[in-house]
């Protein structure tokens, strides 16, 4: 019965994620289908903007993501399953939470929870922070599930810029038990620099705390699917766009794993 039920869920899933407006790709690229459909899902749900916008590190970038922007029900539940295909890809379904970090990481810790059992039958528990501790009612710092001793745990968040979150989040969640994290998983690997000047933000999380990390997609992906390709109707990186892309990277940049 169980079987049957997940089977029609992954047909619908696979029927929802057509709905994207982009063309096939004329060039034929290799690229995982649920990677392109997510490329164009963040451009439809206005989370990845390209253009000139200031942030907060100070530098003019050349593109913008707001994960706060999905916020419609079918926009969380696509989330979802993109996150859990991605997990269940980089780090398999061999843990037991979800954690997301405060704040954007708590409905995201949510969603992709619910996406595993709804994809795989995986019953995992979602677990987030608190910004400040409670001290009343279910008090404490976490949210959801509390974590016990020996718990495998996957962390899911919308972008590392520049891995403050997890400074913050990985001694409170080890301080709550002994647990072991199997992974980081963000949607976008943006490729640039992080605070040691040389590697990718993410690349420095691996390095900092000995766990694997991984994005749904990175910003070479993007640029490589979106140049030269209509998304509902408009181009959306076009040759002035890309060239401003090479010329972010060319100065923020990260090197590449060899």
């Amino acid at each position: 019965m169980h079987e049957r039920v997940y089977a029609e869920t992954r047909t619908a899933v696979r029927m929802l994620s057509r709905r994207a407006c982009g063309a096939p790709d004329p060039k034929g690229r290799t690229m995982e289908q649920y990677k392109q459909e997510f490329i164009e899902f963040m451009v439809e749900s206005d989370v990845l903007k390209f253009g000139e916008f200031t942030l907060k590190s100070g530098r003019t970038s050349p593109f913008f993501m707001n994960a706060g922007a999905y916020v419609t029900g079918d926009q969380l539940h696509r989330l979802g399953i993109y996150y859990a295909r991605a997990i269940h890809d980089a780090f398999g379904l061999d843990f037991d939470v979800v954690f997301g970090p405060a704040y954007k990481g708590i409905p995201l810790s949510v969603v992709t929870t619910m996406a595993l059992h709804e994809l795989y039958g995986k019953e995992a528990r979602y677990c987030s922070n608190r910004k400040e501790a409670k001290d009343h009612g279910d008090a404490g710092i976490l949210l959801g599930s509390p974590l016990k001793d020996g718990d495998r745990v996957v962390m899911v968040e919308d972008v590392t810029t520049s891995g403050k979150s997890i400074e913050e989040t990985y001694p409170i969640i080890t301080s709550q038990a002994d647990i072991e994290v199997k992974g980081l998983m963000v949607s976008l690997n943006r490729m640039e620099v992080g605070r040691g000047g040389t590697m990718a933000a993410l690349d420095e999380v691996r390095e900092r705390y000995g766990f694997p990390t991984a994005a749904i997609v990175d910003m070479e992906e993007v640029t490589a699917h979106l140049h030269g390709r209509k998304v509902c109707g408009r181009v959306v990186i076009d040759d002035g766009i890309k060239a401003a892309l090479d010329a972010y990277y060319e100065r923020y940049g990260a090197a590449k794993e060899a």
